[in-house]
């Protein structure tokens, strides 16, 4: 092993010298001046990509967007025409309804309804400008809305027609998307509106978690009259409501002398004090400033993953995935560094704190975009997790600002901090600290369970070596419902861990750990058969007695998936899942079957589009690779380990043709960047397909050229001739500066240093990578 690690250190260093004798540009299709210019933030913003439109800055505190319908998924769906208003908190491709906090709406004439089904206003796609950070639309009333964000505000301008008899903004503080529970709204002197709102409730999970929010909205004008409402009650000249059964807020009217109405609004997760502190200091000079900042962050920001070549619509496709990659975790403390902790008690940090932690869709490819990206960042959203457990108790599962939702299963957040320890992203007192948290959650189950519901499969899975199914109601038993998957996801999770207990020289927790890695096996049915293949993992009770319907397309105990979609969720160690399956070359025909490679390698996207699952929510009774959800996404790098990585490019290809630069141009949530993270990785040839390993496996670029650049890191870059995803190509060989590289894999460690990785393509398949298979865990 070490005489391999001196080969590959010499190989990079020849590589590191030809990176420095290559002309900066060389010759071939350009990079975009601007990337921003490619992005359209309306891709995926109908009911099953559940993105939004608006207006945010990369991780940032506000997203500032138009809502057409509430209580829905998306509080945007392209195919309606009428805003209800614009709201200050989103998440994007969530597949539940939630957020859409302070929703603001400029109207003319007289103040007459809180129901935003009254007062709000048509619309037409033909009149909206949507750009990174900015969204802009004309509404049918004549008003011009324009909004813009700052990292903690919102930024307002609207323009009114000249025939308006009046002009008024009003501020809805207790209806949004999600629940709300508490809220009040304060009308404070001549051009200020302040309150607060507690929501949560998120996918009905828990019902318990709940998280506050506040805002402070300045406006450039003073007001010439305002009011208040509750519910359907509204009282002129009153300064303050709270929130009745269902409505709480404020309308303000200004003269007509001047037809432009901004609003700087701060938001906190603290205080109303700390929301003004937020908007004092991040106040721009001027909405056309805030405007141009904002752009100028996320042109930057598209530029640390650039790409050449393909079609416009293949760039556009690109960079609005990069885009929506970078939306979440959102940053969560104060300018001071105050946040609100999960014991709902203000805290402060030296770092900057997150929030929104989606781990079981993030950990798979997210995570790793991040890191690759934004190791700073990556570093900080680690110890904000280390402070959730040090404030809550335990580590989170997913994560609504300070309240744990407990939704979906098993243990995403264990390879989602390994991943970032094992890119040496945390200091050593960090590192054992989050060890201690994750051991302690990977062995006991909390005994107060109103708030965090833990691995509550653990006291059968740490006995056992899986999880007793149990159908029993409440939430307290979610993983042991979905005990066939927690048990696969506990076990993965289990393995990273072990790769951090022994780095970190805990010797015996590392044998007990890596004891688990196989766990999966536990739940092998070899008596079971499907489409010609024999074994596959079965929910099984305490007592080892398997639960429910043997077919593997069907789901018992199987979260959002089938055993088909989840036997390939043992990638931690390939060679005993395949020994299980009769080998790799069974293995691999499971696999052709599963990806329907015959049809696919003739015509790829009719096997997509009429072979693998569709549609967003079609989780269950198939066979068939699913792209629109979590579970088998790193399936097709599944190939590297048969021994057939061409095949996973001719996949990837596939993948592609579901992706568009349309509205509906995805085909499904895309869960807080998950499915979007994915496809850039799949479109730039490297994705990490055992979280928590630190270890890419490659696949043939879509670009001719792509261009990595992490924040505080040199440049590299992969160059790809001839590269098009319009068509089949297979990696023919790589070159890492002058020598070649015959390995489908490449460390993370490795690839910052690579500088320069050069693909010869083919159009036929080829036996690169062939020679040696990926490591295990």
């Amino acid at each position: 092993m070490r005489a391999r690690t001196r080969v590959l250190a010499t190989l990079l260093a020849g590589a590191a010298a030809v990176a420095l004798a290559t002309p900066a540009q060389a010759a071939g299709p350009r990079f975009a001046d601007d990337p921003t210019t490619l992005v359209d933030t309306s891709i995926g913003n109908n009911g099953d990509g559940t993105t939004f439109p608006g207006a945010t800055t990369p991780f940032g505190m506000v997203q500032l967007s138009p809502d057409t319908q509430l209580k829905k998924y998306a509080s945007y769906d392209y195919a309606q025409d009428t805003i209800l208003g614009f709201s200050h908190t989103h998440l994007s491709g969530v597949g539940c309804q939630t957020m859409g906090n302070f929703r603001f709406m400029p109207t003319t004439g007289a103040v007459t309804s809180s129901d935003p089904a009254q007062y709000g206003a048509k619309f037409s796609h033909g009149n909206e400008i949507r750009q990174p950070g900015y969204y802009g639309v004309k509404l049918d009333s004549g008003i011009d809305a324009e909004l813009t964000a700052t990292q903690r505000t919102g930024q307002h301008r609207y323009t009114f027609p000249e025939t308006a008899t009046s002009e008024n903004v009003l501020i809805e503080v207790g209806e949004s998307n999600g629940y709300t529970y508490a809220g009040d709204v304060h009308v404070v002197g001549d051009d200020t509106v302040e309150g607060w709102l507690q929501g949560g409730n998120f996918c009905w999970e828990t019902q318990k978690e709940r998280y506050k929010v506040f805002f402070s909205a300045k406006f450039d004008r003073k007001f010439t009259g305002f009011g208040t409402w509750t519910d359907a009650k509204l009282t002129p000249n009153q300064r303050d409501a709270k929130l009745g059964s269902r409505r709480a807020g404020a309308w303000l009217t200004f003269d007509t002398a001047s037809k432009q109405v901004g609003a700087s609004v701060g938001l906190s997760y603290t205080s109303v004090d700390g929301a003004r502190l937020n908007r004092t200091a991040e106040q721009p000079g001027s909405f056309g400033r805030a405007r141009q900042a904002a752009h100028d962050t996320w042109r930057d920001e598209l530029n640390r993953l650039r790409v050449a070549g393909g079609t416009t619509a293949d760039q556009r496709t690109y960079y609005s995935a990069l885009y929506r990659s970078l939306l979440h975790p959102s940053v969560g403390s104060d300018v001071d560094g105050a946040y609100r902790g999960f014991d709902d008690r203000v805290h402060r940090s030296r770092d900057t704190y997150y929030q929104m932690f989606s781990l079981w869709d993030t950990y798979r490819s997210q995570n790793q975009l991040v890191a690759l990206l934004h190791p700073d960042k990556a570093a900080d959203m680690t110890k904000s997790v280390l402070k959730i457990a040090q404030d809550g108790g335990w580590v989170p599962r997913w994560a609504l600002a300070n309240g744990e939702t407990n939704v979906m299963s098993g243990d995403p957040v264990t390879p989602w901090v390994v991943d970032n320890y094992r890119r040496g992203l945390l200091d050593d007192r960090t590192a054992r600290q989050l060890f201690d948290a994750l051991w302690r959650n990977a062995n006991e189950v909390p005994q107060d369970q109103s708030v965090f519901r833990g691995r509550d499969g653990n006291p059968t899975y740490v006995k056992n070596g899986w999880i007793g199914y149990q159908d029993l109601p409440g939430y307290t038993y979610g993983d042991t419902r979905q005990a066939g998957s927690a048990t696969l996801e506990y076990a993965l999770a289990d393995c990273a861990l072990s790769t951090m207990a022994s780095g970190l020289g805990y010797r015996d927790k590392a044998a007990t750990l890596r004891a688990r890695c196989g766990n999966f096996a536990k739940l092998w049915d070899t008596g079971v058969e499907s489409r010609g293949f024999t074994g596959f993992p079965r929910t099984k009770a305490a007592d080892g007695t398997g639960v429910g319907d043997p077919d593997p397309a069907k789901s018992t105990g199987f979260h959002e998936g089938t055993p088909w979609q989840y036997q390939w969720l043992a990638q931690q160690d390939t060679a005993k899942l395949f020994g299980l399956m009769g080998g790799p070359a069974k293995a691999e025909q499971r696999l052709d079957t599963f990806f329907d490679l015959p049809l696919l390698l003739t015509d790829p996207a009719k096997a997509a589009k009429d072979s693998w699952v569709h549609g967003a929510y079609d989780y269950h009774n198939n066979f068939a690779f699913n792209p629109n959800n979590e579970p088998d996404l790193h399936a097709p790098w599944m190939y590297s380990w048969t021994g057939a990585p061409w095949k996973t490019s001719a996949v990837l290809r596939a993948a592609r043709t579901l992706f568009t630069d349309t509205p509906y141009g995805m085909p499904g949530n895309d869960d807080l960047g998950t499915i979007s993270a994915w496809l850039v990785f799949g479109m730039t040839g490297v994705f990490e397909a055992q979280p928590g390993s630190g270890t890419y496996l490659l696949s043939t670029p879509m670009f001719e050229k792509v261009e990595i650049r992490p924040a505080g890191g040199r440049k590299i870059e992969i160059e790809a001739p001839g590269a098009s995803a319009a068509k089949l190509q297979y990696t023919k060989d790589v070159h890492i500066g002058h020598r070649g590289y015959d390995r489908s894999w490449i460390s993370h460690a490795d690839l910052l240093r690579a500088g320069k990785i050069r693909f010869s393509l083919s159009d036929t398949p080829t036996s690169w990578g062939t020679l040696a298979t990926p490591p295990a865990m």
